[in-house]
């Protein structure tokens, strides 16, 4: 009767144990996602004779959107615009040598989102302290750091800073003066 009472026992924990679900694990899955993340970071260097310098980050995570964070230093305070520009070559002094807006999409310049049409480089204007320094935090889904699709893909392209504010109107570059630091997007 005991080894009745014992073998029942033993058989209804096993089946309940059945239905229970197992303990969380990592798996490939889940690795797989952290290792598609894609960071790049970049120095900026001054140019037209300013002193502004920083570093540009680009992350994104799943071929999802896009996040650039910029941390500016040596500007002179107030209002400052930022574009992506369409070459990653920053070898001029006056940073003209990266060309005029990336603009895959052939839209006239503007204010990022606006229903007249924007350039994929608008990035727009950002406030410079009292003591010249400045972040730029940026999201976006019609950029990737890879990929086939030249509209979105920003590789080989160049982050400038300018010296004055983008009027988000005139063509083709929104009038924002000088290009004051540079770097260039590199795989």
């Amino acid at each position: 009767m005991k080894k009745i009472l014992y073998t029942a026992i033993i058989l209804l924990g096993l089946i309940s144990c059945k239905d229970k679900p197992k303990p969380a694990e990592s798996t490939p899955e889940k690795e797989l996602i952290s290792e598609e993340m894609t960071k790049i970071s970049f120095e900026m260097t001054p140019k037209s004779n300013s002193e502004v310098k920083g570093t540009v980050t680009f992350s994104q995570e799943n071929g999802g959107q896009v996040m650039m964070m910029a941390y500016l230093s040596g500007l002179t305070p107030g209002t400052h615009a930022i574009h992506l520009h369409e070459t990653a070559d920053c070898s001029s002094e006056d940073g003209k040598s990266t060309g005029g807006h990336w603009n895959p999409t052939f839209e006239p310049h503007g204010a990022w989102g606006a229903e007249e049409g924007f350039h994929r480089g608008d990035i727009g204007n950002f406030t410079a302290d009292e003591s010249g320094n400045a972040t730029v935090h940026f999201m976006t889904d019609l950029w990737t750091i890879s990929g086939d699709d030249p509209t979105t893909n920003i590789l080989g392209k160049a982050v400038i800073v300018h010296q004055g504010e983008d009027d988000l109107v005139s063509q083709p570059s929104g009038a924002a003066g000088a290009r004051v630091s540079c770097t260039g997007i590199i795989e």
